[in-house]
């Protein structure tokens, strides 16, 4: 499946969280990670943010596309991270 990852946690939590995502997505800009991943993989991602984030606090919402054949990215202004994978 393909996910893109959208968060907004404490300053305290901020680098923790991207450091955890990056292992499972790829950086897009500032608080967003997109990529191909694993059901399990997913399950993974969720429960370890679970235990970083403060859920009366922050925020991490997944878009799940279950095909990218349909969709495109356009970006204005600079790119910022991976312009490899482009949905």
């Amino acid at each position: 499946m393909f996910v893109i990852l959208v968060y907004d946690v404490g300053e305290k939590r901020v680098a923790k969280v991207l450091k955890t995502c990056r292992k499972y997505l790829n950086w897009v800009q500032n608080s967003v990670l997109e990529g191909e991943i694993s059901l399990a993989n997913y399950k993974k991602l969720k429960m370890e943010l679970s235990q970083i984030i403060d859920k009366d606090e922050d925020s991490v919402i997944f878009y799940i596309l279950r095909t990218t054949k349909y969709s495109e990215r356009e970006t204005l202004g600079i790119k910022k991270g991976g312009d490899d994978i482009i949905i």
